[in-house]
């Protein structure tokens, strides 16, 4: 059985506990499915002032919903389209801290007021979105994005 008590009031230390725990937790399975959905799991326990943490898969250029913690969400997104869409075509992490100044952002909870997508590669290849969302607008700073990005590469050997 798994416990991980990660206290969120250091950001870098937090970061660091959470790469550990989520390295621990996949390191030995196979499946990309069981590990996303563990890491979603994981992360909406430990980070703060989340309405929504999980994935999206690439499935044929197109982003499929995965595992994921929160309301029920959009299912399938276009590259290039919302903040999802613009991480995976752009290979680059997204860090909205308002989502509704972000052009052609995609409304699945209208609660969402900034987010966080991260894009898992292996090589060129997008594998993955991880997205955060968060009611709380301007939530995600550089420490997250560094966090996340850590996250995300444990995450590109696991799931692929």
């Amino acid at each position: 059985m798994y416990s991980f008590d990660i206290d969120s009031a250091d950001k870098p230390a937090m970061y660091a506990a959470l790469a550990d725990a989520l390295d621990a937790l996949t390191a030995d399975e196979p499946d990309g499915i069981a590990n996303m959905a563990n890491a979603a799991a994981l992360i909406w326990q430990v980070l703060p002032d989340l309405n929504w943490a999980g994935f999206y898969r690439n499935v044929k250029d197109e982003l499929v919903l995965g595992p994921f913690q929160g309301k029920a969400a959009c299912i399938r997104i276009p590259f290039g389209r919302g903040v999802c869409g613009a991480a995976a075509a752009t290979r680059e992490t997204q860090l909205v801290p308002d989502v509704h100044a972000f052009p052609g952002h995609i409304a699945c909870d209208a609660d969402s007021r900034s987010e966080l997508v991260v894009p898992i590669l292996s090589g060129d290849r997008v594998l993955a979105v991880l997205d955060l969302d968060s009611p709380l607008p301007d939530r995600f700073d550089a420490q997250d994005q560094a966090g996340c990005e850590a996250l995300a590469r444990i995450l590109a050997a696991r799931i692929g």
